[in-house]
């Protein structure tokens, strides 16, 4: 398979791509715990359908120790009994953040206290534009139908 557009020798897509990753090294670096955030970027992958960055997310997880369990059970957060009461609050909000089209009120107040619990505010901030991140790579790598299964830990440093 092919992707619809070649997005890693385009010239605009290279200056774009560049922002998006500049955005992305700004979230690593912030105090919203680095598996809190791999959580995140995979729930959103699976929501969207993304394979290109489940395959990335997934592998990235599991090489920074999210073991096979926490891995599998994303998808069903709110049954398992893997992930801490703040990770769950994140999830919610990914899930909510994610189908913001499917409810006419967006994120419920309910869902945005839940995670206040548990996140400061720059933790707040890095988690909304982590959902927000995620979701534009997502959309990006669907429309072109990016390949997914040969993501290297670490290929895009």
């Amino acid at each position: 398979m092919d992707a619809r557009l070649n997005f890693f020798a385009s010239p605009i897509a290279g200056k774009a791509l560049k922002h998006f990753t500049s955005a992305g090294k700004a979230l690593a670096d912030s105090a919203l715990p680095a598996a809190t955030q791999e959580l995140v970027k995979i729930r959103a992958s699976q929501i969207n359908g993304c394979g290109f960055c489940l395959d990335m997310h997934t592998k990235e997880a599991a090489a920074a120790g999210g073991t096979a369990l926490r891995l599998a059970m994303i998808a069903a957060w709110r049954e398992a009994t893997v992930f801490t009461d703040a990770e769950r609050a994140a999830l919610e909000l990914t899930e909510q953040g994610t189908r913001i089209a499917d409810a006419a009120g967006g994120v419920t107040d309910e869902a945005w206290a839940n995670a206040a619990k548990h996140y400061d505010e720059e933790q707040l901030v890095a988690l909304v534009s982590l959902i927000a991140l995620i979701n534009a790579f997502n959309r990006l790598n669907v429309m072109v139908q990016q390949p997914a299964g040969d993501y290297q830990v670490g290929q895009f440093g």
